[in-house]
């Protein structure tokens, strides 16, 4: 495994990291082809859980990526969260939208790491084209302009240098990538000393324990607890001024922490680990031939459970539009639309996760009475019900249409879609490349004529509800609605739809989604020769 006898090697892209985001990006990496290096300074997984939410959107790739059924067995809903105020009164109550789900699968999610993490790395590894070596440090980085050169050592001190046309950074809150880099963090202001704490919770503590998951907003001490997968549960405990964190982390003052709840017969401690929850973004997620993913390039307090996602976001954001740069088919200018991206949505959800943050952690009694006061009347005088996923912002700038085109940035739904095997969700059905997407009420498939060559191969479908089921053979039938009412909100016929389900732009007539393809292809190919070519329509 740590084998650096060879003196030089050039691949496509070099991966550092292989936890979550870097497994994820290696597998996508190998799906494409790509011949890719992935080390870790580390020669296994991490044994405990430090990551705990998903959400739909993450789960969409996973099943994507078909390792949806491995993932399964080690995630659970996440239940509805009911935030409790300083005297113990429910002032709020955070759930799910309701079914059917816009993308097909339960929206919010719990899940145990390690298992988790083991099945990314095995779908990354199963690839030919990706080589993982664990226990290899990065210890150096330098970009000649046309690639990067990576200074890498193994255990034993040994070290060689390595070709990569990109490095991606998934390696972490000290990224070594974003140090070599010199790419800055922006502090967005928010520091505060937290102890996470896991255990594993026997029936008769099962018993004792709330049965959602709950925010205790006390100004004594505000407290998070999580309802994990099977018997697994979080406590995250504000520390108080003073506190010694490493002395909070020991099992004594633990378990006196948990005594409201638990005593340390109802279960097994699992980790207690002591943070502070941070709000920080980079600077810059790429310079040159390097990009940054992950905790790397942004770190955020944990209140609604974004940090993986937020990762996994990145590099499904990054990885399709730098699959295009490898293959020629875009210049290295659509690079720069990934942090425009990601960054502004980071920065955006985290400003409302702050909030909801700093609500929390008042520590002032009266103005912890003012605070539920005022959550109170927003409801009316009743604990209001909020969604987690009011909260997800959509894509404000980067390769996204004029800011007069509807649902730009939104993420687009998934239908369940008539098929011979029953009903599937609508990617297992027309893929996850470039999509557009008709209403089939109103559109004919053929509606579209030919197009331009710039977005590569292209599935076109027209969607329609179960009562024009006869009306064709071109039309796909979806079972609840979803789409019919995402047409319908949007006052649209039809939309285009980019390899990570965000939507390029939605039209209102077919001659104005045209114009929306043809802009696309203009853009993600600034040579007008080959974007004005026909492209061929990819089955599906």
């Amino acid at each position: 495994m740590n084998d650096l006898r060879r003196d030089e090697e050039s691949f496509d892209v070099l991966v550092v990291g292989f936890g979550p985001a870097g497994a994820t990006a290696a597998g996508i990496l190998g799906r494409m082809g790509h011949r890719t290096l992935v080390v870790d300074r580390l020669e296994g997984i991490y044994e405990k859980p430090r990551a705990i939410a998903l959400d739909h959107e993450i789960f969409r790739h996973f099943d994507n990526m078909g390792i949806a059924e491995a993932v399964v067995p080690h995630v659970a809903p996440f239940t509805a969260s009911q935030h409790f105020g300083a005297e113990g009164q429910l002032i709020r109550r955070i759930d799910m939208v309701p079914e059917p789900y816009p993308l097909g699968y339960t929206p919010s999610l719990v899940f145990t790491q390690p298992p988790v993490e083991a099945e990314l790395r095995r779908h990354a590894q199963s690839f030919p084209s990706v080589t993982v070596e664990m226990g290899v440090e990065l210890v150096g980085l330098s970009d000649r302009g046309g690639h990067v050169e990576a200074r890498l050592r193994g255990g034993d001190g040994g070290s060689r240098t390595v070709r990569a046309r990109y490095v991606l950074g998934c390696d972490g809150a000290s990224s070594s990538v974003r140090e070599l880099a010199g790419i800055r963090l922006e502090d967005l202001i928010f520091d505060e000393p937290w102890l996470v704490v896991d255990v594993l919770v026997d029936d008769l503590g099962l018993a004792k324990l709330p049965q959602t998951s709950a925010q205790f907003c006390n100004p004594a001490r505000p407290t998070s607890f999580v309802m994990g997968p099977k018997n697994h549960r979080r406590w995250e405990i504000m520390l108080l001024p003073g506190e010694d964190p490493r002395r909070m982390e020991q099992p004594d003052q633990v378990w006196a922490l948990l005594a409201p709840w638990l005593e340390p017969t109802d279960g097994t401690l699992w980790r207690a680990a002591a943070y502070r929850f941070h709000a920080l973004v980079a600077d810059d997620w790429r310079r040159g031939h390097i990009l940054i993913a992950g905790d790397a390039a942004h770190q955020q307090p944990p209140f609604f459970g974004q940090g993986m996602c937020q990762g996994l976001r990145d590099v499904t954001n990054v990885l399709w539009k730098l699959d295009r740069v490898l293959r020629g088919a875009s210049d290295e200018a659509l690079l720069d639309t990934y942090t425009a991206e990601r960054k502004q949505h980071v920065i955006e959800l985290t400003g409302k996760i702050k909030a909801v943050g700093r609500s929390i952690c008042e520590r002032d009694p009266e103005a912890a009475r003012r605070r539920d006061a005022q959550v109170l009347a927003e409801g009316g005088g009743a604990a209001l019900t909020i969604t987690r996923q009011e909260i997800i912002p959509p894509l404000r700038d980067g390769f996204i249409a004029g800011e007069d085109a509807p649902a730009r940035g939104t993420l687009f739904v998934q239908p369940h879609i008539k098929a011979a095997a029953g009903w599937q969700l609508l990617d297992r059905v027309a893929g996850a490349g470039w999509r557009v997407i008709l209403d089939g009420r109103r559109v004919a498939p053929g509606s579209v004529g030919s197009l331009p060559a710039g977005l590569g191969d292209v599935v076109v479908k027209a969607v329609a509800p179960p009562d024009l089921a006869s009306a064709g053979q071109d039309l796909l039938i979806e079972r609840d609605g979803v789409l019919a009412d995402w047409f319908d909100r949007h006052g649209v016929v039809g939309a285009l739809i980019r390899p990570d389900h965000y939507v390029f732009g939605a039209a209102r007539s077919v001659s104005e989604l045209t114009g929306l393809i043809e802009e696309a292809a203009r853009r993600l190919v600034p040579d007008p020769a080959l974007a004005g070519a026909p492209a061929r329509r990819a089955a599906g």
